[in-house]
Parts: structure tokens; C-alpha cells; sequence
């Protein structure tokens, strides 16, 4: 008996050296490769069913490819992503010279856009819906809708719900607007004017302004400048923008984040980062996802909107007005901050694709419960949409929505 077990480990041991190569104790590290929902991943050209674990020797060159599903598109690969050839890249490869886990980011052409009044979500046609008022019966005899007036677009590939209207930005690189009837109120809007935009790629609104991304990496911006936050004009590089109450932040190619505007809360204290893949912005707080899947956070954190430093495997994130929501790869949603209307209750959510906060952008943030309320949206895999939070404009009413 005793013999048979030391011949089991010779056997186990000899099939361990076989398995690492043969190589009489070559380095061997794993490689953890998974997709989000949206799409399949191949590697070394076979496509593998869920999180797979891969064991290599030291400075193998492995092929990845990330295939979008339908309605989808690929966005990039994170994790421990130090040696991947290219990160935004479907088809690239990753050299093992460690552990790593790495994902494939997929994410839906369909979308929603959260405001503090209304809700909007993208079909994957490129069409429209939308829910939600400001109720001013008591002064105009009427509620202010015109943000709703979504009906009629075609051809859209991303949506903002921002202060009283909606914008779409259309795939030849305009930008459409449905907003409220703002001489009713008094209000001078400026802030939409986009009507002259061209080539935009991305866009992104604060309380009262609006920025673009243009197809050139630079950046356009209207409306209120009162801290400085549409001067970015000189701004190169960037890949992505982030508008919050009066701050702008913008993402560099290289992975570094610039920042204009309102400071008051250190919400555009972000000169230090590095190795980001996407920000987001709230009144006064601005949010950071790191390649390896870890959240940064500065700015005012009085209801705890900033405590995301524990927060792992996360593959997106959507800063509101005074919370913070994280989508996880496994689809599950965490959140943080200010929960009085229960807009962070987002436990028990699974199969989510895509979050959005609300608060982030919205003007009548002295109102009571408006800033200080805020929604949190998500869409399922399958296009529907759930929500939680303030619905005092029926702006979770989106029950029954199939965006897919």
C-alpha cells in the first residue's frame, strides 16, 4: 500500500513536469480569461464557455479574440491587462509573465440615461423612449415635458438626460435636442446649443453645460462657464468626458484624467491617476475605473459617495448626484452614498449590463430631494430595465421598456 502511494506521486509529479512543459521546472502562472455578457471569447482559437483557467509557462504568447454578440460591441480588455498587446483591440494577445485575470468587456448598443425628472433609453434600432415631468401646475397650469419629444428620432447611438431636455447624438456625428420651453420659466438655456456640432463622437452635460468629444480626441463645450468649466479648448488626446455639476474631466488616451472647473470639493483632483479606462461624474464627486477593475473616487464625500475603495471586478461605473453605483462583471450591481429614497438598494439585481446614476446632471439641485434623492437604472441582458429611487416625476416608471 505504502508503494502504490509513493507510485502515485512519482505519477502525479512526472504529469505536473509534463503539464508545465517538460521543461524540468518551468515557471508556470495562470491565466483567468472571461467575457461579459454580450459576446464570446476565443483563446488560442477556442472559444471557451464562462471564466476559464489556463495554466502557461513564463512568457507565453497567448491569442485572445472577443466576438460581440448581436446588438453589441466590444469595448476593451481589463484586468491585469500590463502585457496585452492591445487593449481595445478584439483580436490581440497577452504575454504570461504572471497570474492575471483578465475580461473582455462587450457592451449593448442599447441603452438608459438618467435625469433627476425623466428617464430615457436607447432601442437597439436607434429609436426612442422616454418617461418622466417637472410638475409646474401650481405656476404654468401645466407640467414641463418637451424633454420626452424623443418619438420621431432615428439613427441614435447615445443618449444624455440632462437638465430639462434630452440629447442624442446621432451616428453621422450631430447632435439632436428635445427640451422643455424654457421662456416659460424664465431661463435663458444656453447650454444645448449643439446645434453646430459635428464630428462628435461622445457627449456628456452638467447642471448647465454641455460637452463633446470630437472624432480628432478634442473637445467642445457650451453653456455655463462660470467656473471654468467649458475651458477645455486646449485639451488633446482624449477618449472620453465626463460633465458633473460644474466640472468637466476628461480621459486621456494614455489612461490619465484632466480636469476643469468647480474645485471647491476637490472633484477635479485627478492629475495623479493613471491605468484609467473610464470616468464619470457627479455634482461634486467624479468616479474612476481602473484597468484591473478598481474604482478611485475624489471630491465631496458626505454620504459616503467616495467609499469605493474596496470595490473589485468592476466593469463600469455611473456616479449621481450624491451615490455612486458599480456594475460587476458577474452582472451584479454595487452601490454606495446617500440611499433616503433607496436608490442605492440595488443588491438583489443580477444579469445587468449596464448602469446609470441620476443626480449627476441635473439644475434644480436646491430642490429637496432632487439632488439629494436621485434613481439608479439598470438594463438586463435582455433589454429590459429596472429601477429604484425618487419617482416623483415617474421616472422609474419604465416597467415593461424592452430596449433589445
Amino acid at each position: 500500500m505504502k508503494r502504490l502511494s509513493i507510485l502515485t506521486v512519482l505519477v502525479v509529479l512526472i504529469a505536473s513536469m509534463v503539464g508545465c512543459g517538460g521543461g524540468g521546472g518551468a515557471e508556470s502562472y495562470t491565466l483567468a480569461i472571461q467575457g461579459t455578457a454580450g459576446g464570446a471569447v476565443t483563446v488560442d482559437n477556442v472559444t471557451i464557455p464562462g471564466k476559464t483557467v489556463f495554466a502557461y509557462n513564463r512568457s507565453t504568447v497567448v491569442s485572445l479574440n472577443a466576438t460581440p454578440s448581436a446588438d453589441y460591441r466590444f469595448v476593451r480588455w481589463i484586468g491585469s491587462v500590463g502585457t496585452v498587446a492591445n487593449t481595445t483591440a478584439a483580436a490581440t494577445t497577452i504575454t504570461v509573465n504572471g497570474d492575471y485575470n483578465v475580461t473582455a468587456l462587450f457592451e449593448a448598443n442599447f441603452m438608459v440615461a438618467a435625469g433627476i425628472f425623466h428617464t430615457v433609453g436607447l432601442k437597439s434600432d436607434g429609436t426612442m423612449v422616454a418617461v418622466g415631468f417637472f410638475d409646474t401646475t401650481l405656476v404654468l397650469g401645466e407640467n414641463l415635458t418637451g424633454w420626452l419629444d424623443v418619438g420621431n428620432w432615428t439613427d441614435i447611438v447615445q443618449i444624455v438626460a440632462g437638465s430639462f431636455c434630452t440629447l442624442g447624438l446621432e451616428s453621422e456625428g450631430t447632435v439632436v435636442v428635445a427640451a422643455a420651453n424654457y421662456t416659460q420659466i424664465g431661463i435663458n438655456a444656453t447650454w444645448f446649443d449643439v446645434g453646430s456640432w459635428t464630428d462628435i463622437i461622445q457627449i456628456s452635460e452638467g447642471a448647465f453645460h454641455t460637452v463633446g468629444l470630437e472624432s480628432d480626441e478634442t473637445v467642445v463645450a457650451v453653456g455655463d462657464n462660470s467656473y471654468g468649466q467649458c475651458g477645455v479648448g486646449s485639451w488633446t488626446d482624449i477618449v472620453q468626458v465626463a460633465a458633473g455639476s460644474d466640472h468637466t474631466v476628461g480621459l486621456e488616451s494614455d489612461g490619465t484624467v484632466v480636469g476643469a472647473g468647480d474645485n471647491s470639493y476637490g472633484q477635479c483632483d485627478v492629475g495623479t491617476w493613471a491605468g484609467i479606462v473610464q470616468i464619470s461624474a457627479g455634482w461634486f464627486h467624479t468616479v474612476a475605473l481602473e484597468s484591473d477593475g478598481t474604482v478611485v473616487a475624489v471630491g465631496d464625500n458626505s454620504y459616503g459617495q467616495c467609499d469605493v475603495g474596496n470595490w473589485t471586478d468592476i466593469v463600469r461605473v455611473s456616479a449621481g448626484g450624491t451615490h455612486t453605483v458599480g456594475l460587476k462583471v458577474d452582472g451584479t450591481v454595487v452601490a454606495v452614498g446617500w440611499n433616503e429614497y433607496g436608490q442605492c438598494d440595488v443588491d438583489n439585481w443580477t444579469d445587468i449590463i449596464q448602469v446609470a446614476a441620476a443626480g449627476g446632471n441635473g439644475a434644480l439641485w436646491y430642490i429637496p430631494g432632487w439632488m439629494w434623492g436621485g434613481n439608479t437604472l439598470g438594463v438586463k441582458s435582455d433589454g429590459t430595465v429596472v429601477a429604484v429611487g425618487i419617482n416623483l416625476s415617474g421616472q422609474c416608471n419604465v416597467t415593461g421598456w424592452d430596449l433589445n
